[in-house]
């Protein structure tokens, strides 16, 4: 529940009104939720840098055993980043479910409602410099849900099954990982085709994840209430300049 102290501030959270004052504090994040998001954000980072140096090897700059494995010091710290990836979001989609409202945001989207896709174009507006007044949510606004809901929640799974497919054609058929991810390799097509989609996928997310910072921080600044602290307090400040 909101803390009530000096005079009411409407903050709205998909299409749901809070009161909070003047400055104050919603308890937003749960810390599952904030320890996810930092840990996904490190593994996201792991993965893509050294995917990059597995898409474009480094060459070895002296002869001996420890340059010899430089490749494969790369390859395994790429696959355990993107195993601690997957059960991470194993278990964020568990806490979407015992969690509370917010954390199933991500998750899901008010599609047929009207007003909520009102205020996407609000937010998209207000992040184009084309509207002087920000509107305050408890949670992600519209734009930001929809953004991560196809960025994040449908992007990371895309990214962890192509991964987990081309781990499995390394593994071989005779593999139980080829039982479980091999039939992605269908969908794809051919190997190739799969390498090049998680290729590009990395490169997505690589933009979206500069874009999600600035973002963050612009609505620090801009809109008068937090958002990076809040992914370390779970608390949601919000500031009114009003006398």
């Amino acid at each position: 529940m909101p803390d009530t102290r000096v005079e009411v501030l409407p903050v709205r959270n998909m299409g749901a009104a809070h009161e909070v004052t003047r400055e104050t504090s919603i308890y937003v994040y749960e810390a599952p939720v904030r320890i996810w998001h930092w840990v996904n954000a490190l593994c996201i980072v792991v993965l893509a840098a050294t995917g990059f140096l597995i898409g474009r090897p480094p060459p070895a700059v002296a002869p001996g055993a420890t340059d010899d494995l430089l490749f494969g010091y790369l390859r395994f710290t790429h696959f355990a980043a993107g195993q601690v990836l997957a059960i991470g979001f194993l278990f964020r989609i568990l806490w979407a479910f015992v969690g509370n409202h917010h954390a199933r945001q991500v998750f899901l989207l008010p599609v047929f409602n009207l007003r909520w896709w009102a205020e996407v174009w609000h937010e998209a507006k207000w992040y184009a410099f084309l509207t002087p007044e920000p509107k305050k949510y408890a949670g992600h606004n519209p734009l930001a849900q929809l953004a991560m809901f196809v960025m994040f929640t449908a992007g990371i799974a895309l990214m962890i099954l192509t991964g987990l497919a081309l781990y499995a054609e390394g593994a071989g058929q005779q593999s139980w990982w080829w039982a479980a991810f091999g039939w992605v390799h269908g969908l794809a097509g051919d190997s190739m085709t799969l390498h090049t989609v998680h290729h590009l996928g990395m490169w997505v997310l690589v933009v979206f994840a500069i874009v999600h910072v600035y973002a963050a921080i612009r609505e620090d600044i801009m809109s008068r209430q937090s958002l990076i602290s809040t992914m370390i307090s779970g608390r949601r400040m919000f500031k009114d300049d009003r006398p």
